[in-house]
């Protein structure tokens, strides 16, 4: 005669729901976490090839500038204008630009902070 099943309280359907919800919680924070550092990606990309090409170009700072913070709405980073920082000596271009993206999960918040950076130094 096989055992009783009486003597059980549903212990399964209370891990299952508890693994559940962590699966829950790590895709919510991921969906919070992850596109930022993807649109920080996209914005070194747009640096980097702003340099290679900005020279040869013609392009003043303040031209690279305006292309480079036209990038930044684009991707709806939280930087201000100001704070992109153009170097040019000797031909050595190099663009940075330094920012915090606030992350806001429930009962806690933090800031990511970036630094983008591009040159055309590999030419």
């Amino acid at each position: 005669m096989p055992p009783s099943r009486e003597q059980e309280h549903g212990g399964a359907k209370i891990k299952g729901l508890l693994a559940l919800l962590i699966f829950a919680s790590l895709v919510y924070c991921g969906w919070r976490i992850v596109p930022p550092f993807f649109n920080n990606y996209q914005l070194e990309d747009a640096m980097k090839t702003e340099a290679r090409f900005a020279l040869a170009q013609r392009k003043t700072e303040e031209d690279i500038r305006e292309d480079i913070y036209s990038k930044v709405k684009d991707l709806g980073i939280p930087a201000p204008r100001e704070n992109i920082l153009i170097d040019n000596v000797d031909g050595a271009l190099r663009i940075s630009l330094d920012y915090n993206v606030p992350v806001d999960l429930p009962g806690y918040q933090f800031n990511l902070h970036f630094h983008p950076q591009g040159d055309n130094r590999s030419i």
